[in-house]
């Protein structure tokens, strides 16, 4: 199974993310958002960051999960390409990333990120998961 795939949005650029369990599907947004970004084959992971979060529901603990990978990029100025997540029964996620802090001279630089946004925003389960998001360029 890939991990994530792009599709075309008006002026963005949307992901699609996929796991055999939902924690893997977060995971995979995760390295989808920061490929955007940079080639996360150049990212070491050096330095680690741990959160926690709860939403009222999937769509939003995606949304939130996302947020947080980008107030966590743009505040540590850094680049993440490993990911572990945890969601319990109760929507709380936990989330361990890795990464180093960016520079341009040694990781491509790619295309900016500015926002997640709620559009077309999805969470499905089938015989896996698949996350999607829009996220504004």
């Amino acid at each position: 199974m890939k991990k994530y795939e792009y599709f075309e949005a008006t002026a963005d650029i949307g992901l699609r993310a996929f796991g055999e369990s939902l924690n893997q599907a977060f995971e995979n947004a995760g390295l989808a958002i920061f490929n955007i970004i940079s080639d996360t084959s150049n990212i070491e992971a050096e330095r680690e960051i741990s959160f926690k979060i709860r939403s009222e529901d999937e769509i939003s603990l995606l949304y939130d999960y996302l947020e947080e990978l980008l107030f966590y990029h743009e505040i540590e100025f850094m680049l993440f390409s490993e990911f572990h997540v945890e969601i319990d029964d109760n929507l709380q996620l936990r989330a361990t990333i890795k990464g180093e802090a960016i520079d341009w001279d040694k990781h491509e630089r790619k295309t900016e990120i500015k926002a997640i946004t709620y559009h077309k925003m999805d969470v499905k389960k089938t015989d896996h998961y698949e996350v999607q998001a829009i996220v504004d360029l």
